[in-house]
């Protein structure tokens, strides 16, 4: 797989400088990095990298990713210039006449801050999966220890589909039983995507919103590595290390659950609107998975063990930039999208 990343770094870098025109740099921009392409299929195949060489091997290849775009980027850049510059001395050209106007695009914030966690997670070898919208009663709730006589199902204000056991999946952690499943341990993967609840509507409500969860399994997985990829998991988000804590928290799918909050990032502890004077930020809940939950996805849990946590994307992304509304992302404000 080494010897494959090089290769495609070499031939790429060689066919970006020899590109002569920017539909030419546009047709290998799409065989790098579209649906298929090869540096797309090369992080995909992360996960059957050998388990000593994952980390390393994810990293270089993400380090190859960004290189590649920024090479991309100065390409384009330099063959635009060139081209105008043409243009201004064909023929016809009337430095007088009105420009176009144009209208240029941008990612949302939610995007901008998801993709940065697939870039942290996959260079620690981690499988980006995704689940379906519309779940199935038995993966949103029965095989994450929560049947249908359970009371936390009480807290989920779900959107059913009739009464055909489908439903607008309430959270991510679907995925969960769906890696397991599918996938043999070791298990070390993050689902991020869009999840629903009737909720009522307000500044920190919304009834579509983002989550990421995050599953590792394998032998003698323990509270400290969930610790530790937490700690990661912050530093990558906001480039700096916070101090975390853990407070007991109870979630069906995990034994023992937890809370886990950091040191607020914006007042260091000291106590700011965001914290709500307390000093600590609530971030995610995570504990250690279930047994039951391990036997609904397939896996012996007097062999294995694992963590998993869910991250409130929407959360975050509003800790990240300052936002004081979560109704905003859905909005489709310009105003408010403009400023990112």
């Amino acid at each position: 797989m080494r010897e494959a990343l090089e290769k495609i770094g070499g031939e790429a870098r060689a066919a970006i400088a020899r590109a002569g025109t920017s539909a030419d740099l546009a047709a290998i921009d799409r065989r790098l990095f579209g649906e298929g392409g090869e540096i797309s299929t090369l992080l995909r195949g992360i996960g059957k990298v050998p388990k000593e060489e994952r980390p390393a091997f994810g990293a270089a290849a993400n380090r190859l990713k960004k290189e590649l775009e920024e090479v991309i980027a100065a390409r384009r850049a330099a063959l635009v210039s060139v081209e105008v510059e043409a243009e201004m001395r064909g023929e016809g050209f009337d430095p007088t006449l009105p420009g176009t106007r144009f209208v240029a695009g941008g990612l949302h914030p939610i995007t901008t801050v998801r993709r940065e966690l697939e870039d942290l997670f996959t260079s620690m070898g981690f499988d980006i999966l995704d689940g379906p919208e519309v779940e199935l009663e038995r993966f949103n709730f029965d095989a994450l220890n929560i049947p249908p006589h359970h009371p936390a199902r009480d807290v989920f204000d779900t959107f059913w589909c009739e009464s055909i056991g489908l439903l607008l999946r309430t959270h991510t952690s679907p995925v969960q039983v769906r890696a397991m499943e599918r996938l043999k341990p070791p298990i070390r993967v993050l689902a991020p995507g869009r999840c629903f609840r009737h909720e009522d509507v307000d500044a920190s409500h919304e009834h579509t919103f983002h989550q990421a969860e995050g599953l590792v399994v394998d032998r003698g997985i323990s509270v400290a590595h969930m610790i530790g990829t937490m700690q990661a998991l912050l530093r990558g988000i906001f480039r700096r290390d916070l101090e975390v804590r853990l407070r007991p928290g109870y979630f069906p799918f995990v034994e023992p659950g937890f809370e886990l909050d950091a040191r607020c990032p914006f007042c260091d502890g000291a106590g700011c609107a965001v914290c709500k004077r307390k000093g600590w930020v609530e971030i995610l809940p995570c504990g250690l998975v279930h047994p039951n939950v391990l036997r609904a996805g397939g896996i012996d849990p007097d062999v294995y063990s694992g963590f998993a946590f869910g991250l409130g994307l929407s959360r975050l992304v509003m800790l990240r930039y300052g936002i004081d509304d979560i109704r905003w992302f859905m909005s489709g404000d310009l105003r408010f999208l403009r400023q990112f």
